[in-house]
């Protein structure tokens, strides 16, 4: 299968729950070879939340993919380390009247 035919597949996690779609693939460039899935997940029409998923994580691959992991807990996960990149890289600056 091309990197290409991936987008837009309907992902399941491992409770055959759908949790979204295929929006984007990482590709080691060197290798040439898929190392992740980006997935848009599915929480309403105007969400753009996204969720990168190992390519190991896969189970099965054809006309769904089938995740080996329950996906919530992995995008609870990343948007935890996101707020928590962003808290530290916000600086206060106090000017001296």
């Amino acid at each position: 299968m091309r990197a290409k035919q991936l987008f837009g597949i309907t992902v399941l996690d491992k409770k055959v729950k759908t949790v979204g779609k295929v929006d984007d693939v990482d590709i080691d460039v060197e290798s040439g070879k898929v190392t992740s899935l980006i997935i848009s997940l599915q929480k309403g029409i105007l969400s753009n939340d996204f969720v990168e998923v190992d390519f190991e994580a896969i189970e099965t691959l054809g006309d769904y993919i089938l995740l080996n992991t329950e996906i919530e807990e992995e995008a609870e996960e990343e948007v935890e380390e996101e707020a928590e990149e962003k808290a530290e890289s916000v600086t206060i600056e106090v000017e001296d009247e």
